[in-house]
């Protein structure tokens, strides 16, 4: 029987910015059959939770409050399920609908995957929903090799991982991000194009032999610039496309959950493989989750942004993008 009797949680009461989230305690629920009781160790914010909470998404319209927070997690078995196959100790990577944000969480063994050692905290904690929205994008548009696929917002959450995954698997990346990315998708192997007026020839300039795909995380006319690329339309997928394929995510019935897990296997085995690394730029203690979302809203966030339930330090430390911006 776990000694923990009472955990953190953040949740909020109604609709709002990041000012509604309340840190709470409350009392452990004891697992049930095929649960486990997890320390959750560092968690992951993405732009759907904000979403969700500021009541655009019309899926969550009859969700009872209080709600939870957040999706992804990583962290290590307390309680383990009765048939044994997650111990206490086990350092594990999952997924919830809500509740991520929190100092333990209780879960189905069917959402968790054993975080390969190599893979760090930080990392496990954000990797779900951006993992497998990009892994899904690409499955569907099977990219491969001889493609020449075009990512917007490249050097983000979700684009990040996109763009490594699609050289890993065999394609040419050009990706659409400001100046001050170019350095770091081009440690990446990803060919960096401008946001703005003159993209296109930007992008013929990168690619004289034709754009095969373009992803658009970006959400500003994709569509018409995947048009005048002649990609065809079923290559094409928008930033509306995104947002379906991460509520999907979300979703909590069995074969969702399922579908969901066995994708974030795949993902845990790439990052183990190093097939893509997930840069961490900006790392929050759990207790200041709002100013980790403030930072996600600025949209200037290269890789994720991941929050702590132990950081070594509350001591906030300035951010190269900090200095950067201070200067523009």
């Amino acid at each position: 029987m776990s000694k923990v009797e009472e955990i953190t949680v953040i949740q909020y009461d109604r609709n709002g910015d990041a000012d509604v989230l309340e840190e709470r305690t409350a009392p452990v629920r004891p697992p049930g059959s095929g649960e486990v009781l997890v320390e959750v160790i560092t968690a992951g914010v993405n732009h759907i939770d904000g979403f969700i909470r500021s009541g655009r998404e019309e899926a969550w319209a009859d969700e009872p409050f209080p709600r939870g927070s957040g999706s992804d997690f990583a962290g290590i078995v307390v309680t383990g399920d009765d048939a044994g196959r997650f111990r206490p100790g086990h350092e594990v990577i999952g997924h919830l609908r809500q509740g991520a944000h929190a100092s333990h969480v209780v879960v189905p063994v069917a959402a968790l995957v054993r975080k390969p050692p190599h893979v760090s905290w930080e990392t496990a904690g954000g990797l779900f929903l951006a993992g497998a929205t990009a892994l899904d994008t690409l499955d569907e548009l099977r990219i491969g090799p001889g493609d020449t696929v075009v990512i917007s917002a490249a050097a983000g959450g979700v684009g990040s991982i996109e763009a490594q995954l699609a050289k890993h698997a065999g394609a040419r990346v050009i990706g659409t991000c400001g100046e001050r990315n170019f350095d770091y998708l081009r440690q990446l192997g990803i060919h960096p194009v401008t946001y703005g007026p003159g993209i296109e020839d930007r992008i013929r300039e990168k690619a004289p032999e034709g754009v095969t795909a373009l992803i658009d995380n970006f959400g500003q006319d994709g569509r018409a610039l995947a048009a005048a690329l002649g990609v065809p339309p079923a290559r094409y997928r928008s930033s509306e496309d995104r947002r379906d394929t991460e509520l999907r995510l979300l979703l909590d019935d069995p074969a969702s959950v399922a579908r969901g897990t066995a994708q974030l296997e795949r993902l845990a085995r790439l990052a183990d493989e190093r097939a893509f690394t997930l840069l961490v730029s900006g790392f929050y203690p759990l207790t200041d989750i709002v100013s980790a979302y403030d930072d996600l809203q600025r949209l200037h966030a290269r890789g994720k942004i991941v929050l702590g339930t132990h950081p070594v330090t509350t001591y906030r430390t300035v951010k190269a993008r900090d200095i950067h911006e201070a200067r523009d």
